[in-house]
């Protein structure tokens, strides 16, 4: 980078998966200045060529030739990216009409440095990368965020997890994320621990039983997953059913009760039923995660209650956080010894939260953003003169913990003027293994619906239990089952928020199709607008149903 001709402000982006070349990079970038501009790699070439002609990024490395074949065409027109550094060879790539794109081998790039011993040229207050936003409602957005930002946040989180030489990090999520990139990059080093990259989705269950890590950054569906994979498990036995439905439950109890919360479970249960059911389930299931764990952290959603106790109530529990990139990324996180599930935890030392206007949540702190990169409207709607910036969530604040209701954006108003966190009911619907993906809508309109990906095993088991056949997704026997299982997870929420109707499919929603943002949020606008034609049925279908009911009582 020093000899490419690069000046300190420059932006250089890196579309690699995760791994120490990665770390390289980023690291040489900072200590000549330049700016980091992280790209997830399993984005749209359009959303990366979006990303690399806003930033104005002028060098970019990438993995393979395969990636820039696909990535050619959309970047043809920026001038501004002079540097193309393609890590695993050129091989593969025909000849380049664009003559201004100067395409070489990372290691090519290598062999023409020399070795440079000047001082760094970064500044505690200089931006050291701008992380563009995932855009679920319109463009990603790029918040700049200072060296300085970085380390106070990664260290404010050290006094909360303190890292260990002797740790163990399994890297599962994006570094793309600042999410992993804090604390599963810069927090490591500040222990001096370890750090393992998994090799793929496919084969983390392998990872963890070999790797075995004492730290494990991941969202909520990884946990989430493990907890349907014992359930279903069970469902093979009555007997295994009742043992492992008895372990989670006294697991919780003693839980809650060795935290001040609850009362103590019997002397029989305490002293000689939960050892026999330690060993027979939560051993078990430890194992799974490589018998090790002893920090197991959820973010970049939220997690499910259910889950949070069940692996509380086999003496793991799930260390959960909020946070946004704009913030720097954690605002809050639980302590080891102090998850309460339902909550997001408590402010970092130092983090300073209040609630505005329609209970939104307001954060300050010295790793909140500079602000959105070329962007001073944007920018200037999220943060406040005094440096409070707005998240566009909504928030409780109980004892000092803080509790996440809903997004302020995304809030349903429907036409008789009442209000619907729709983020609270996929929360609830997805409560329930049945469903994998929700997309809830209503804006406008008389009565919530639900748009739902079901699992397909799942789906198989119901769709026998119910004797039809799996293709019949929209026949009624199934539209009435799936509505009572969504009725059962949703009933403690207000009776306006209830799902009135719903459409069910197996084809899941993925970043390719545009139905996912890089951090798998779901694009409610994308969802809406595809299936556009059969939410207007279901709403004719719900108001056939009303005027039926009306006319049955009138008569």
């Amino acid at each position: 980078m020093a000899g490419s001709g690069l000046r300190p402000g420059d932006r250089v982006a890196v579309l690699l998966p995760n791994g120490t070349d990665w770390v390289a990079f980023d690291l040489a970038a900072a200590a000549n200045g330049l700016i980091t501009v992280p790209l997830y790699a399993h984005d749209s070439p359009e959303s990366i060529a979006f990303v690399l002609a806003d930033s104005g990024a002028r060098l970019c490395l990438i993995d393979t030739a395969a990636r820039w074949n696909t990535l050619a065409p959309f970047v043809d027109a920026n001038a501004a990216l002079e540097r193309v550094w393609v890590r695993e060879g050129l091989d593969g790539i025909p000849v380049s009409p664009h003559r201004h794109r100067r395409l070489s081998t990372l290691l090519g790039a290598l062999a023409e440095s020399r070795p440079d011993a000047s001082a760094l040229r970064c500044a505690p207050q200089d931006v050291a990368t701008i992380v563009y936003t995932s855009g679920t409602t319109g463009r990603p957005k790029g918040v700049m965020l200072t060296h300085s930002a970085i380390l106070w946040n990664a260290e404010a989180n050290t006094k909360l997890i303190p890292p260990l030489p002797g740790d163990i990090f399994l890297s599962v999520l994006p570094l793309a994320h600042a999410f992993e990139r804090t604390i599963g990059y810069y927090l490591p080093m500040m222990g001096g621990s370890r750090v393992v990259y998994t090799r793929s989705v496919e084969g983390l269950q392998e990872d963890l039983t070999t790797i075995r890590p004492t730290v494990l950054v991941a969202v909520p569906r990884l946990y989430e997953r493990i907890y349907e994979a014992v359930r279903r498990e069970a469902e093979a036995s009555p007997l295994k059913r009742r043992i492992v439905a008895l372990a989670a439950s006294l697991g919780w109890e003693l839980h809650e009760f060795r935290h001040g919360r609850g009362p103590a479970p019997g002397f029989v249960a305490r002293g000689m039923l939960w050892p026999l059911l330690e060993r027979l389930v939560a051993r078990r299931v430890l194992a799974a995660l490589g018998g090790r764990l002893r920090v197991p952290m959820s973010g970049g959603a939220a997690l499910p209650t259910k889950v949070a106790q069940f692996f509380a109530g086999l003496g793991l529990p799930l260390i959960e956080g909020y946070g946004l990139t704009e913030a720097g990324p954690v605002v809050t996180s639980t302590a080891i010894e102090g998850s309460l599930p339902g909550s997001v935890g408590q402010p970092l030392y130092g983090l300073e939260v209040r609630l505005g206007e329609q209970s939104e949540l307001i954060v300050r702190s010295p790793a909140v953003m500079q602000g959105y990169w070329q962007n001073e409207q944007a920018t200037a709607q999220a943060l406040s003169p005094d440096g409070w910036l707005r998240t566009g969530d909504i928030a409780e604040i109980r004892n000092g913990s803080v509790f996440i209701t809903g997004r302020l954006k995304e809030i349903l108003v429907l036409s008789t003027g009442e209000h619907v966190a729709p983020s609270a009911v996929e929360a609830a619907i997805q409560n329930d293994p049945l469903f994998e993906q929700a997309c809830v809508i209503g804006d406008q309109r008389p009565c919530v619906v639900a748009i739902l990906v079901l699992n397909r095993e799942g789906w198989l088991r119901l769709a026998r239990d119910l004797a039809i056949d799996p293709a019949d997704l929209d026949v009624s026997v199934a539209t009435d089952a799936i509505l009572s299982r969504i009725s059962a997870q949703t009933r403690g929420l207000p009776p306006i928020w209830q799902v009135r109707a719903i459409l069910a499919t197996t084809a899941p929603w993925t970043i390719a199709d545009g139905s996912l943002t890089p951090t798998l949020k779901v694009k409610r606008r994308v969802i809406e607008a595809r299936f556009k034609e059969q939410i207007d049925s279901l709403y004719r279908r719900v108001a056939e149903q009303r005027q039926s009911a009306a006319s049955r009582r009138r008569g």
